[in-house]
């Protein structure tokens, strides 16, 4: 009692409120938040067709004979996101590049980037892997270059690499133009006023919106099951069919959470750093 109170004594009155407001804050935000779940679970087994959901989407011996197997084909949604997330930050920050060039020579790039970030931020995905992933391999194509792996990562490559570039374009148009003319001021060439002065700079402010789209990516490497591979949505097809019941998809949900809930928070306490810096 007397380490607490001594303690406060050494807060202003200021803080003593701000600490006393964040713990009333935090009580509030617990009870609420356990009285609308337990509502929720006095509410919905409560309705006509619990039982029949129950049985379709939550059966335990089911959950427990597809979970291993959908976990051992998860491996390859992330393998395919592992190969996939640096070559889309490179091509991402190529085309950004491309999209800031400034001299009057290098026009057709910045028409370049341009038009690439509006084809494919402006095409869903889905229809980008089946035109890629159905179309190339069309082409009669010997092995392996008709792998649906391969074609199926290139159009999530094209298609991310568009939003990745304007994430990285934003990056650095926040830096200040004085910073560009100070650079140039003492005798460095444009490439190295980008390389040394912006882009560091660029990429440290762009790096908790590029953590969301890695997070994006990791779900959207599901899509790819539309063209061939078997990794985990496919695999919980696969179960679905054979046992007549949709809790192998529930099983890949919960799979995609346990991975992408840190990584979320991970971006979410990024971003709060930086704009406590900012402050």
């Amino acid at each position: 009692m007397f380490r607490l109170s001594s303690k406060s004594a050494m807060l202003t009155p200021r803080q003593d409120y701000n600490r006393r407001a964040r713990r009333r804050s935090i009580f509030i935000a617990a009870a609420s938040t356990a009285a609308a779940i337990s509502l929720l679970l006095l509410l919905i087994p409560l309705s006509p067709g619990w039982a029949a959901v129950q049985k379709s989407f939550f059966n335990a011996e089911i959950f427990a004979k597809s979970f291993p197997v959908l976990l051992r084909a998860f491996v390859l949604d992330v393998a395919i996101f592992l190969w996939c997330a640096p070559l889309i930050a490179l091509w991402g920050l190529a085309i950004a590049l491309c999209r800031d060039a400034r001299a009057p020579a290098l026009y057709p790039l910045r028409l370049f980037g341009a038009l690439y970030t509006d084809v494919f931020r402006g095409v869903p995905v889905i229809l980008i892997v089946y035109l890629i992933g159905f179309g190339v391999p069309g082409l009669g194509l010997p092995r392996p270059w008709n792998s649906p792996y391969i074609w199926g990562s290139l159009a999530l490559i094209l298609t991310y690499s568009a939003y990745v570039a304007e994430i990285f374009r934003s990056g650095i148009d926040s830096v200040h133009a004085s910073q560009r003319s100070a650079a140039a001021s003492l005798g460095l060439s444009d490439w190295h006023v980008m390389r040394d002065v912006v882009l560091p700079q660029a990429v440290r402010r762009v790096a908790p919106a590029n953590m969301n789209m890695l997070i994006a990516l990791q779900k959207d490497v599901a899509l790819l099951s539309f063209i061939g591979p078997v990794e985990i949505l496919r695999q919980a097809g696969v179960y679905k069919s054979l046992y007549a019941n949709f809790t192998p998809y529930v099983a890949a949900a919960v799979i995609f959470l346990v991975v992408t809930i840190p990584a979320t928070r991970f971006a979410d306490r990024m971003l709060a750093r930086q704009q406590k810096q900012r402050s």
